[in-house]
């Protein structure tokens, strides 16, 4: 009988696992969109990573929909794990419209699956940050996303000076592609083929153009408008009674009484592959372009009613965890998220194992965090753990410090002492 081969223990490819230093990452990140997500008045709200195929399929555009980690379960029903929350928000949305009062500013973080090709930044499953407004139809709701975004990455230690968000209207390149002579029908086959620049060669994307049908002239013409670089250029061409222009100088406008008008550019390379985006769209990246995108969003005010709801203005913002862990540890070290606190407490003999759990408890119940040792340990012993450790203090308690009522408190890093009396055993 063949023996079976040995069992792996990496997690399935594009998979992650999350040992205690993984988490010091995933925890950072997380407690910043959190806090930055209740700071500026959003709601929290979860749902099912199951969602239905069909829902999914119709909502998440070509590309995400070849992506789709999908199956049918016992009774036969398509289903899916989710690769994006927008349409599950939509639906959930559409569910309570009649009940709900507007604008509603939720958030969630929720874990996304999709099977594409692995890349730097890019995995087959990650957490995301959603903050949607739903309808506002001013352009306030975009600076509030961005701004909260700037502060959470405030909150997780990066600078200001180390990204920038890039702000595009995809009203207003279809509005240069219609002066161009491409026709309306065309426009979201070219938004999906120009939003994978980057991703592919010039050369690929000319050549889905084509298949789309563009001649080679008007090919030419898509590729110069990315060409584009300041609003005045976009004005020169589009009109200066473009509406979509319009729109994209008032953002601007908010963006600087907001405080962050350093932070954002105009990009009509910014496109967001996503279908169901209608307007102004946007996406974060580190200053020197070394990552993907670190945030992305936009407006998508047809998603609601093209599955069954009454049209309603929509704004979100998804925030992964991938490409800012990325750019943190670049920025910060690989440890900068090992941030040590609290105090780990050890005892020599059996004999110091009740003052030790006493000093413990009146630790804990003045809100410190206390590592307490479960055995006892031998002092060199101890102190080489508690230093490895995630405390800050360690307290290590022997005979003669129970003898006279004190221990010593040592600050790992500095290698400062406290004397802290031991309760009374």
């Amino acid at each position: 009988m063949t023996a079976p081969a040995p069992l792996s223990f990496e997690p399935p490819r594009g998979m992650r696992d999350f040992y205690p230093e993984d988490m010091l990452w995933r925890n950072r990140v997380f407690d910043a969109w959190r806090q930055a997500a209740v700071a500026f008045g959003f709601q929290p709200y979860d749902a099912c990573v199951v969602e239905s195929l069909e829902l999914l399929q119709r909502k998440s555009g070509e590309e995400v929909s070849e992506q789709i980690y999908h199956f049918e379960d016992k009774s036969g029903r398509k289903l899916a794990l989710r690769p994006e929350m927008t349409p599950t928000l939509a639906r959930m949305i559409a569910a309570r419209q009649g009940q709900l009062s507007f604008p509603v500013k939720w958030f969630t973080i929720a874990q996304c699956f999709r099977y594409e090709r692995m890349t730097r930044g890019r995995k087959r499953e990650h957490y995301q940050w959603n903050m949607d407004v739903i309808g506002e139809e001013s352009l306030a709701a975009f600076a509030l996303e961005k701004l909260a975004a700037a502060a959470s990455l405030k909150a997780m230690g990066m600078p200001d000076s180390a990204y920038k968000i890039h702000v595009n209207n995809r009203a207003l390149l279809a509005e240069l592609l219609a002066k161009s002579g491409i026709a309306p029908e065309h426009h979201a086959a070219v938004f999906l083929a120009l939003d994978k620049r980057g991703k592919i060669t010039d050369d690929e994307i000319a050549a889905l153009l084509k298949n789309e049908g563009l001649a080679d002239l008007a090919i030419t013409q898509t590729f110069a408008l990315l060409g584009v670089q300041t609003l005045d250029q976009a004005a020169a061409l589009a009109g200066a009674d473009s509406p979509a222009l319009a729109a994209l100088r008032e953002l601007f406008a908010l963006a600087g009484t907001y405080g962050i008008a350093d932070r954002l550019v105009f990009d009509i390379a910014v496109i967001r592959g996503l279908s169901y985006y209608t307007g102004i769209v946007f996406e974060a990246f580190d200053t020197e372009r070394k990552f993907r995108a670190i945030f992305g969003g936009g407006r998508y005010d047809s998603l609601l009613t093209t599955i069954g709801g009454e049209p309603t203005p929509a704004v979100g913002l998804g925030f992964g965890d991938v490409v800012v862990v990325e750019v943190l540890k670049e920025l910060l070290g690989e440890t900068a998220a090992a941030e040590k606190s609290g105090v780990v407490i050890g005892y020599m003999f059996p004999e110091q194992r009740e003052a030790a759990t006493k000093l413990a408890r009146v630790l804990r119940e003045k809100g410190e965090k206390v590592d307490l040792m479960l055995s006892r340990q031998k002092p060199k012993q101890f102190f080489s753990r508690a230093s490895s450790s995630t405390s800050a203090d360690a307290v290590f308690i022997g005979p003669d410090d129970v003898a006279i009522g004190s221990a010593k408190r040592k600050n790992l890093a500095t290698r400062e002492e406290i004397v802290l009396p031991i309760p009374a055993v």
